[in-house]
């Protein structure tokens, strides 16, 4: 069924953050991936760079995006295009937890800073 109700998710961790995925091929989609991604106080995530474009809207928090060098502090309602083939880290150095809304299409994978390649499961 195409609606998901607020617990109706997969979650996943990885790199000290959270991911509740609620589209994906796993769950009848066949071009979107959809999840919530939640950080910890003083989360310091993992750079990496993506094969696709992913959009990412704050929920709550203050969130710290890195996106090619360029450093940004993040509030509610920000939203940010992480272009495709851009490195991106996301922190969360506050003392209070973070939560984003993320998008992108299927088939994403990310390089990290040591050369491996991932395919996160909340996409697949």
């Amino acid at each position: 069924m195409p609606i998901r109700k607020s617990g109706d998710h997969y979650t996943h961790q990885m790199h000290g953050a959270q991911f509740h995925s609620y589209v994906a091929p796993s769950r009848g989609s066949r071009q979107l991936c959809a999840w919530r991604t939640e950080l910890e106080p003083g989360n310091i995530g993992a750079p990496h760079t993506v094969s696709h474009e992913e959009v990412f809207l704050v929920l709550h928090g203050s969130p710290v995006i890195t996106l090619d060098d360029n450093r940004v502090q993040l509030s509610v309602g920000d939203v940010v295009l992480v272009p495709e083939s851009a490195t991106v880290q996301l922190d969360n150095p506050s003392d209070s937890a973070a939560a984003l809304w993320v998008t992108t299409s299927v088939g994403l994978t990310a390089v990290t800073a040591e050369g491996g390649t991932i395919t996160p499961p909340w996409t697949c």
